[in-house]
């Protein structure tokens, strides 16, 4: 075992001569703990007995056994032993045989100088102390290393908080051989117990070394073992958050049960040296890990350091458990909030309403996140006026989502009155209305409003920014479909083009009202740039031969997968029109969005339609 430099390093002494054991001893006796052996087999008893020499110093020609045997006899069970070889003939082989199997420090002949052999051996015991430094740096930074990685394993193994927690009581005390290893948390680690929690308290996480399987030590195998753990660092309180060694002394109540009552508790005591260590990160404390040994085996100063430095790895880990661990709760809880924001704009925007009977109206608003800003709104008037809005706030997700129930609460205020405005002059209130809260929040909205009057069907629209509305008569499209011999290429929509700026931008909105007067059989669709901005294999947008009609019910199918982004274009409107030539028959809106959801996995912005149809 290794030797410190406050005590005598151990020296041997072997010679058959006993004047000169005697000489040597006195020689040396002050300044070492010298051993005497007057052969080389008593020698090997004397190091069986007392183990590692720090030097050993041999005389060569000795009865049935030479000293360079001897010394090669030392070199595998005790490496870092320094060897001296004492001879009286200086043989050349006697010199190549010292150093080639005893690995030899130093020959000397005799006589020797007494200064100079006592120079040659504190040489030799300078080295040995160096060697010895040198190997205990290196085995406490490979047990450092051993340790260290047994810990990362666990912690890498554990599933959650509850599982590391445990992973580390059980960890450290395995591997520094404490009977009982116990981490007491600073606050509990959770709100809802883990299924490999083993006591009602969730602070206390316990670990014991048994012999069964399962060495997870449980409150009611010893409550009074975990009563007294807590007891001592309550008694220690206001040294917590540094490490403190301290004795207990435990009654062993397992074994006095056995016995007759009268026996005394204190003759079944168990004493154990018990080590406190803090588990802090960024000076705040996590935990503390208490570790006991029995007496007689005591904490020594390698492992308090060892355990010190572990601890703030494990400190660190813990940490990070639990933050990814709120960051989790938080996520659950935000999407749980973010589900019932969604219901309650679905439930905003799903409106129940009685179109006329000449009327056919359909809407579809899927928002690119749980909430978005696209919004639309229905509204059939009692003075036989059907009013139709979609609009878009600028950016996505609750923030657009609360600006689009602000617009939808305005706009309803200014439809719901028993003579609605113009839809400019609606147009105009809403941006006054709006205008505080689009400028806070450095947003706009783009919408189109339209009015359709039943009695002499006529239809008024206001444009703030919004992609063109689109009217076109089915029945005409279809006629002409059916005499074109190439592409629909040569159909078009109307496209209305009267238009002002967003709702948010200038302080008094102004632009004029567009009108049109509508048929039978003639389609108003009102969209949002993310149906125009959505990007789409080539192939759909391209016009497809009138030989080839499509089934209304099923969405078109590719004429080949695309093999590159080069393949991919933004649809724009036109890329829109070619979609709905192919949608034969009745118009279908969830048909339309399913297909631009082709080759895509990712929602981009949202997406709203709303049509109407003059039966």
């Amino acid at each position: 075992m290794a030797q410190s430099g406050d005590e005598k390093l151990k020296l041997l002494i072997v010679d058959d001569e006993t004047d000169n054991l005697d000489l040597l001893y006195r020689i040396f006796r002050q300044q070492y703990q010298v051993f005497r052996a007057d052969s080389a087999f008593k020698a090997l008893d004397i190091l069986k007995e007392q183990g590692e020499m720090a030097i050993i110093i041999s005389d060569q020609r000795m009865p049935r056994m030479k000293g360079t045997e001897l010394l090669s006899r030392t070199v595998e069970p005790y490496p870092d032993t320094i060897r001296i070889v004492l001879t009286g003939y200086t043989d050349a082989e006697d010199l190549v045989e010292a150093i080639n199997t005893g690995q030899v420090f130093k020959f000397v002949t005799k006589p020797w100088k007494t200064p100079d052999l006592q120079a040659i051996v504190k040489q030799a015991a300078e080295t040995y102390r160096a060697i010895k430094q040198r190997t205990d740096d290196l085995r406490r930074a490979l047990r450092r290393e051993s340790v260290s990685n047994s810990i990362n394993s666990a912690i890498r193994e554990s599933l959650d908080v509850n599982q590391m927690l445990h992973a580390i009581a059980e960890t450290f005390g395995r591997i520094f051989v404490a009977e009982v290893s116990v981490l007491i948390m600073s606050r509990p680690v959770s709100e809802e117990s883990s299924p490999v929690t083993v006591l009602p308290n969730p602070d206390l996480i316990c670990y014991k070394q048994t012999s069964s399987s399962s060495p997870t030590l449980q409150e009611e195998d010893d409550p009074h073992l975990l009563g007294c753990v807590r007891a001592s660092l309550l008694q220690t309180g206001q040294e917590r958050g540094t490490i403190r060694q301290q004795t207990v002394t435990i009654p062993n109540l397992t074994l006095s049960e056995s016995q007759p009552e009268s026996q005394n508790l204190d003759e079944h005591a168990l004493t154990y040296d018990q080590l406190i260590l803090p588990l802090k990160y960024q000076h705040s404390l996590l935990a503390e890990l208490v570790l006991m040994k029995q007496l007689p085996a005591q904490w020594d100063s390698d492992d308090i350091d060892l355990i010190g430095l572990m601890t703030e790895q494990a400190a660190l880990a813990i940490s990070q458990a639990q933050l990814h661990q709120q960051i989790q709760r938080q996520s659950k809880r935000m999407q749980a909030e973010l589900a019932v924001a969604r219901q309650i704009q679905t439930n905003l925007l799903r409106q129940q309403w009685q179109a006329p009977d000449n009327v056919k109206i359909s809407a579809c608003c899927r928002p690119a996140q749980e909430v978005g800003g696209d919004f639309f709104e229905v509204y059939i008037h009692p003075k036989g006026e059907v009013w139709l809005a979609v609009g878009d706030v600028s950016g996505k997700g609750v923030p657009a989502a609360l600006l689009m129930a602000s617009a939808i609460s305005v706009l309803r205020r200014e439809l719901y009155q028993d003579s609605p405005s113009d839809p400019d002059v609606i147009m105009r209130n809403l941006n006054s209305s709006l205008m505080d809260s689009l400028i806070g929040s450095n947003c706009f909205i783009t919408m189109t409003l339209a009015r359709y009057t039943l009695s002499n069907n006529g239809l008024t629209y206001a444009n703030a920014g919004h992609i063109y509305p689109m009217v076109w008569s089915q029945p005409q499209v279809e006629k002409q479909l059916m005499h074109l011999d190439s592409h629909a290429s040569a159909c078009e929509p109307n496209y209305l083009t009267q238009r002002g700026v967003p709702l948010g931008i200038l302080a008094e909105w102004s632009a004029s009202a567009g009108q049109l007067q509508m048929t039978s059989g003639d389609i108003l669709l009102l969209a949002s740039d993310g149906i125009t901005e959505a990007t789409v294999p080539i192939q759909l947008v391209t016009p497809a031969p009138i030989a080839q009609p499509v089934d209304a019910a099923s969405p078109p199918s590719l004429s080949h997968k695309p093999r590159s982004t080069d393949e991919f274009t933004m649809l724009r409107q036109s890329g829109l029109w070619q979609l709905l030539l192919q949608e034969r028959g009745q118009l279908n809106l969830d048909n339309i969005l399913d297909i631009l959801k082709v080759g895509h996995n990712l929602q981009e912005d949202d997406q709203t339609l709303l049509s109407m149809e003059i039966l």
